[in-house]
């Protein structure tokens, strides 16, 4: 048995050559399965904001922000369903920005590629950060990182009331080990029903180096950094304003 609920919001502005488009994601998710019962599984507060100046007819010189974060404590559970904390609020929480360039052909299709993106990872807990969470300093609150960014999406209609949306961003720190890309990618398909109802499926796939996970063997436990997987399919109640 699994409850979700989900804000999705944007909120854009257009005038001349200039261009605001905003987007808020709000959600949060709770399940029960038998032998495990309650745990989260979804938990998210996304802020994106492109600034563009028209340059060409699909061309945008560009400013973007990004900030992610969640609401509640994150554990990582073992075989025994002991719990190791993982995450909280605001540890961590991502603010990317920098100047670059986009194209967008239309309001489901746009790419902005940013060069010089600066990325701060803020990790408040005390306990998450004296073990150097998320790749900061043991015992610091943040770790400042300069690189390059990819921030794309794209949504197209399949069918009449069915569409299937992507949604990719993509960091590589220019200042330590520039291969090791941050990744997160997300799929979700939408099949409207009725004037209310929708049913969606979706999977997303993280994978972030500095994010290692507890595993467990032997008594012993060890952290690594792994690809993580998140699956969604059910069917809910849409309101769009």
């Amino acid at each position: 048995m699994a409850t979700n609920i989900v804000l999705d919001y944007d909120f854009d502005y257009k005038k001349g050559n200039w261009s605001w488009d905003n987007k808020a994601i709000a959600g949060y998710g709770i399940s029960k399965q038998d032998g495990i019962g309650w745990r989260k599984n979804d938990d998210r507060l996304i802020l994106n904001s492109l600034l563009g100046y028209k340059a060409a007819q699909y061309w945008l010189y560009t400013f973007y922000a990004n900030f992610q974060s969640q609401f509640t404590n994150g554990y990582a559970y073992d075989a025994a369903n002991n719990r190791t904390l993982l995450s909280a609020p605001f540890a961590p929480a991502y603010l990317t920005f920098g100047p670059g360039f986009a194209y967008k052909r239309s309001d489901n299709f746009r790419i902005n590629i940013s060069p010089a993106a600066a990325r701060i990872t803020i990790v408040k807990n005390d306990s998450l950060s004296s073990i150097g969470s998320y790749g900061v300093t043991p015992g610091s609150k943040s770790l400042f990182e300069f690189g390059a960014s990819l921030d794309a999406y794209y949504k197209v209609n399949l069918a009449q009331n069915i569409a299937f949306e992507n949604i990719l961003k993509l960091y590589s720190n220019y200042l330590e080990k520039p291969q090791d890309v941050y990744m997160d990618y997300t799929a979700n398909l939408f099949m409207k029903v009725n004037k209310f109802v929708t049913v969606n499926a979706g999977v997303e796939l993280l994978s972030d180096p500095k994010a290692k996970i507890p595993v467990t063997a032997n008594g012993i436990t060890a952290y690594h950094s792994l690809l993580q997987v998140k699956q969604i399919f059910g069917a809910g109640l849409t309101y769009k304003f």
